[in-house]
């Protein structure tokens, strides 16, 4: 079975605000995106323990903390002058190169 690849329009670095959870109000980079599971994983958010057994590479084993991936519906960006989240749009500009912008203010997303 295909796996769909979703559009996801948060990029890596983008700050973002949890809005739906255990971690709802937190804010956190993007440290990667998962198209194909239309998640995301933020730092600092949605951290599990996880029992590892050991390794040559890491040979004491014993429980490490690992972040885990979180749906991108949970997610929006985080605008940096209101500190409020916004949604993403495209706009075009006359040399034809597209640039992504806040959908409450309408400024560019550096």
């Amino acid at each position: 079975m295909e796996s769909k690849i979703y559009k996801i329009r948060l990029k890596k670095d983008d700050t973002v605000i949890v809005l739906a959870g255990k971690y709802k109000g937190k804010t956190g980079k993007i440290t990667a995106t998962h198209p194909r599971e239309n998640k995301v994983t933020v730092e600092g958010i949605n951290i599990v323990k996880k029992a590892m057994k050991p390794t040559r590479a890491k040979p004491q084993g014993g429980i490490v903390a690992i972040t885990k991936p979180i749906w991108v519906s949970k997610v929006a960006i985080l605008e940096p002058d209101t500190k409020k989240p916004s949604r993403i749009g495209y706009e075009l500009a006359k040399d034809g190169t597209k640039k992504r912008i806040f959908k409450k203010t309408g400024k560019e997303i550096k």
